[in-house]
């Protein structure tokens, strides 16, 4: 025997003469409908093999002496910007207050739209410099005491009420860079004399800290990343107190498939509110209490090999055609044997 014919005697796809071939109206509907399958499960498998997927892993926090940004834009709808101030303390001691270093205030309507053009007036960063308890309390004690107030508190007073009377609010929004340790920071009324607070609001509990969280992150977003607080509404009507986030930030690096790494954070939180009391001596506000997790979360986008995309789609589409040609022979059977059946029908 020739090579030629060994080489025929292993052919798995032999090949019947045209004429001992028979076509079907049955065999071309099944083609179709086969066709419209395999070219369906195709795209399906390109799109599942073009398509990124991500892979987690967790290791130990090595990261030391960098800070900690903090992206903020919440909404006070019944408080005036004027009154507004961001504090932040953390636990090597730092403590800030009043803070403005990139950090905005946009003055709000009743309806929660900003106020004409007045916005591009406040969107200057003021130009003081932060103080610390300390510094303002020698400050304080610097100055002559008065049991009255100067004109410039008179008048402060003055326009806040008129705020408050015109239903304004504020949004707040900006950037916090802290310091990599466990801290929070708080928007209040804090940053008021105590004074001028009690001649604005008659009491702590007249004090409205409902608010509306448009976004809070620690660090820029990466793909899929989900904020949980973004979106956040809490409306107070008739009470007052104080909102509490206790937050837990999981440092985490997104690579990209190009190999650019993105360093960032995500965080999870619980919530928890104090409601205020007629004699309460604390003044109500939103605090942001935030821990850092030892742990870093790799998150590392990977494709699916082009092998694997070859095994998935000879699989999809040499099982189509089987199972069409499977198909097509019952349906040739089965229409062969109605048509026998007629036909002794008619001879009887």
């Amino acid at each position: 025997m020739g090579v030629k014919q060994v080489l025929k005697s292993i052919d798995a796809f032999p090949r019947a003469e045209e004429h001992l071939l028979q076509k079907t109206q049955s065999g071309a509907v099944v083609s179709i409908v086969g066709l419209i399958i395999m070219a369906t499960l195709f795209f399906h498998e390109l799109k599942y093999y073009l398509t990124t997927y991500t892979v987690h892993q967790m290791s130990v926090d090595l990261k030391r002496g960098e800070t900690l940004p903090i992206n903020i834009n919440v909404s006070f709808p019944s408080l005036p910007c004027d009154v507004l101030s961001i504090d932040a303390v953390d636990m090597s001691g730092k403590h800030e207050v009043d803070i403005d270093t990139n950090i905005w205030k946009l003055r709000l309507n009743h309806d929660g739209h900003i106020i004409g053009t007045e916005y591009l007036s406040d969107l200057v960063e003021g130009g003081h410099t932060h103080k610390h308890d300390h510094d303002k309390e020698e400050d304080a004690s610097q100055k002559p005491q008065s049991h009255g107030f100067d004109q410039d508190a008179e008048n402060k007073v003055k326009n806040v009420k008129q705020a408050l009377a015109n239903g304004e609010g504020c949004r707040v929004f900006g950037i916090l860079n802290v310091q990599r340790v466990a801290g929070n920071f708080h928007i209040s009324v804090h940053g008021l004399n105590i004074f001028v607070a009690q001649q604005i609001f008659e009491g702590a509990i007249h004090v409205n800290v409902s608010h509306v969280i448009h976004d809070l992150s620690f660090g820029p977003k990466y793909p899929g990343i989900h904020n949980p607080l973004d979106g956040t509404e809490r409306i107070l009507r008739g009470t007052s107190g104080t909102f509490k986030y206790y937050i837990k930030v999981v440092p985490t690096e997104y690579r990209y498939l190009s190999k650019e790494v993105l360093p960032t954070n995500q965080f999870s939180v619980t919530e928890y509110f104090v409601p205020m009391h007629e004699f309460d001596r604390m003044w109500p506000a939103v605090y942001f209490l935030y821990d850092l997790s030892p742990i870093t979360v790799t998150i590392r986008e990977e494709r699916r090999s082009f092998l694997h995309f070859i095994t998935r789609l000879c699989a999809v589409l040499g099982g189509t055609f089987a199972l069409t040609g499977m198909l097509d022979r019952w349906m040739f059977r089965l229409l062969e044997a109605l048509t026998k059946s007629k036909s002794k029908t008619r001879l009887r």
